[in-house]
């Protein structure tokens, strides 16, 4: 059995798009010593791929790190054979808020030296030391109180759209950009409760572990992330204390926590939270863009992007020669070319 997809992007998005086929969108991560990491990707690839399953999975010595599709109508056995995978038993599947279904065109499993970049030293502390886990209500209760500071594990572009009120939200590229800037700002705070969040929980259960290496001692994390933190607050009918767009990983770009819209976009500054890339295949840049500027610049980043885009696809392909554009995307926000980035 061939074990990647060779299908042209193009025709895999047109393919989606035309599906009626309706699917569930659910992301899950699992810290655990794997000991042969292409074997156990390419078993998966094989399982996953009769399921239907679609989306990018990470596997490494130290996990596993998800975010998929899978048609509603074979969830079950997918999350049956998940948990007949021993190790991944009774694993949380943390389902999407908002879905259209349509999040992921193809199955795409790699091997990474980690599960997520982090840039630590593995061997240096017990990251199986993590904060204490809160759920929404512990996590209203304690972020009422004053002698708590908030911390945002996600990058500027993921907390520019929605974060938690109070939260601080360090102006990174990376998580691991993030982890020394973030124990700097905790240096006036040692001792108060520290509590910390991403968007599914991965994040911090590794940066919890960190900073309590580094002498914090009232640690916390969001059980979950955001994600579960949405859906035990539409049960339990709880307040909602994060404000704005929760930013994934996936053709969605975004679900919506709550109406309030804090971003605005990058290039007239009118208010706005919807991130998308630059549809110049040689930027791919990511950017917020309101409905007026899409029409302006013909879903492109620049007037420069939307020159190109309108050139016939062969002079595009001789532009894009012998550069590494793909790239591009990972600059997340920070071209040149946008006014108004943050």
């Amino acid at each position: 059995m061939q074990l990647y997809n060779k299908v042209d992007r193009k025709i895999l998005a047109q393919l989606m798009e035309n599906s009626e086929v309706e699917r569930i969108t659910f992301s899950f991560y699992k810290y655990h010593k794997i000991e042969n990491p292409q074997q156990t990707r390419d078993d998966f690839y094989s399982e996953w791929s009769a399921l239907g399953v679609m989306g990018r999975v990470y596997i490494a010595y130290e996990g596993i790190n998800g975010q998929v599709s899978v048609p509603k109508e074979n969830f079950e056995a997918y999350r049956k054979a998940m948990y007949d995978t021993g190790w991944l038993t009774n694993i949380r599947l943390n389902i999407a808020i908002e879905d259209d279904g349509k999040s992921f065109i193809k199955l795409k499993i790699k091997v990474r030296p980690k599960i997520v970049a982090d840039g630590l030293d593995d061997s240096s502390f017990d990251a199986s030391k993590g904060g204490k886990h809160l759920s929404a209500k512990e996590f209203n209760e304690l972020t009422s109180k004053e002698d708590t500071v908030i911390i945002d594990m996600r990058n500027h572009y993921e907390s520019e759209v929605g974060h938690f009120k109070g939260a601080i939200t360090p102006d990174v590229d990376t998580f691991r950009d993030s982890l020394p800037i973030i124990n700097d700002m905790l240096e006036e705070h040692h001792n108060k409760h520290i509590v910390m969040y991403c968007t599914g929980g991965i994040r911090c259960e590794k940066a919890s572990a960190w900073f309590k290496h580094k002498g914090l001692e009232k640690v916390y994390q969001l059980d979950g992330g955001i994600i579960e933190y949405t859906r035990q607050v539409k049960e339990e009918n709880l307040e909602n204390k994060f404000i704005g767009k929760n930013f994934v990983f996936d053709r969605r770009l975004g679900e919506r926590i709550s109406d309030e819209i804090i971003a605005k976009c990058h290039q007239c500054g009118e208010a706005c939270d919807e991130h998308k890339n630059c549809e110049n295949e040689a930027c791919h840049v990511l950017f917020i863009q309101c409905k007026n500027c899409e029409e302006k610049y013909n879903s492109c980043c620049s007037e420069e992007c939307k020159n190109i885009k309108l050139l016939p696809e062969e002079a595009q392909k001789e532009l894009r020669k012998g550069k590494k554009t793909e790239r591009n995307i990972f600059r997340k926000g920070r071209s040149e070319k946008l006014t108004f980035k943050k």
